[in-house]
C-alpha cells in the first residue's frame, strides 16, 4: 500500500489550474522528493496532502485514509516540519516540546520521549535556553524534533534546510537517514539539488502544476541529459565554443555570461581545448541541476 496516492489530483483557482491532475505514489519508508520552481504547484500539493486545502478534482489517500475527508486523523500519524520554525518564542526548548506533546494528548509519560528528542536534536545542555537564544541550525533540529513527538509514520518537510549553514544542514541529512533508517517515510522539497540528489530514494520534478519528470535522482541524471558539461567564460570562450566547441558536443546553449557544452562523452572537447589558450573552462559531471533547469528553463520565477 502506498503512503500517498494521488490521482488525477487538480486545485484550481478562479478557474485556472494550480496543480493539474497529478498521480502521485510515495512508497512506505522512501524519501521522496518534489522539486519545481517557484510557482510551479508544489505548496499547493503539500497543503492537499495535509488535508489543508481541498483538491478541485482527483482522489487522494494518505496512510490509507481518504483527503480531505480523513485529514485529521490522518495528521496524527504525521509530522511536519514547516518552511518558517514556528516555534514559541517565549518558550524554552523542553517547554516546546512539551506544549506541542500537549496537541496530541502526550502528556502522560512524555518525560523520557522528550529527552529522547533532545537528545536526537542534539541540544543536550540548551533544555531551559529560550527560542531567541538558539542558532538557526538548532532552531530548525528543535523544528524536526517537534515534528517527531507523535511518532509519525510520514514527515512532511518543506525546504528543511534553508538558510542553513553547511554543517547545520549535514546534521539535519544525518538525522534524516536515521529516520529513513528506521522505516519513516519523508516527503521533501528543496530547492537544494544537491540536497535532493543525496537524501531521496526517488522524486518529481513540477512545472505548470503537472509532473514533468518522476525517477530515482541518478535515473533521471542518465535519462534526461547528456553525462559531462563544459562551462566556457567570457569573450574567448565563448567564441572558442561557438566555432569549435558546438561542433564537437551534443547540445550548446548560452545562459548569462556562460555557454555550457553538453556531451556524452567529453574526449574530444578536453583535447580541443588543451591546445586552446587563454580559455577559462571548467569541466564536471552532468548532476540533478542541469536535469531541472533543462525540464523547467532557465528563466526567473517570482
Amino acid at each position: 500500500m502506498s503512503v500517498i496516492r494521488a490521482r488525477g489530483l487538480t486545485k484550481e483557482y478562479a478557474g485556472r489550474p494550480v496543480v493539474a491532475g497529478i498521480d502521485l505514489d510515495v512508497r512506505p519508508g522512501e524519501c521522496f522528493g518534489v522539486l519545481g520552481p517557484n510557482g510551479a504547484g508544489k505548496t499547493t500539493t503539500l497543503r492537499m496532502i495535509l488535508g489543508l486545502t481541498p483538491p478541485s478534482a482527483g482522489a487522494l489517500e494518505v496512510l490509507g485514509r481518504p483527503v480531505p475527508a480523513e485529514a485529521r486523523a490522518m495528521r496524527a500519524r504525521v509530522g511536519v516540519v514547516p518552511q518558517a520554525d514556528a516555534l514559541d518564542p517565549d518558550f524554552t526548548v523542553e517547554e516546546n516540546l512539551r506544549t506541542w506533546a500537549s496537541y496530541f494528548g502526550l502528556e502522560r509519560g512524555i518525560d523520557a520521549r522528550v529527552r529522547e528528542l533532545v537528545a536526537f536534536a542534539a541540544l543536550q545542555g540548551r533544555e531551559r535556553s529560550g527560542v531567541g537564544t538558539l542558532s538557526g541550525g538548532m532552531r530548525r533540529r528543535l523544528t524536526l524534533a517537534r515534528a517527531l513527538l507523535n511518532a509519525p509514520d510520514l514527515v512532511v518537510l518543506d525546504e528543511p534546510t534553508t538558510g542553513l549553514d553547511p554543517q547545520a544542514r549535514q546534521h539535519i541529512w544525518q538525522r534524516l537517514r536515521e529516520l529513513r533508517g528506521r522505516g519513516v517515510t519523508l516527503l521533501l522539497t528543496t530547492h537544494y539539488m544537491e540536497e535532493a540528489e543525496r537524501l531521496c530514494d526517488r522524486l518529481a520534478v513540477i512545472d505548470g502544476g503537472r509532473i514533468v519528470a518522476e525517477g530515482a535522482p541518478r535515473e533521471l541524471i542518465r535519462a534526461r541529459i547528456e553525462s559531462y558539461v563544459i562551462e566556457l567564460r567570457g569573450a574567448a570562450g565563448w567564441h572558442w565554443g561557438e566555432e569549435t566547441g558546438a561542433k564537437l558536443a551534443d547540445r550548446s546553449e548560452r545562459v548569462g555570461d556562460t555557454l555550457l557544452l553538453y556531451a556524452h562523452d567529453d574526449g574530444a572537447l578536453l583535447a580541443a581545448l588543451a591546445d586552446a589558450s587563454g580559455i577559462d573552462y571548467h569541466s564536471r559531471r552532468a548532476n540533478l541541476e542541469d536535469v531541472f533547469l533543462r525540464l523547467t528553463g532557465h528563466d526567473l520565477r517570482d
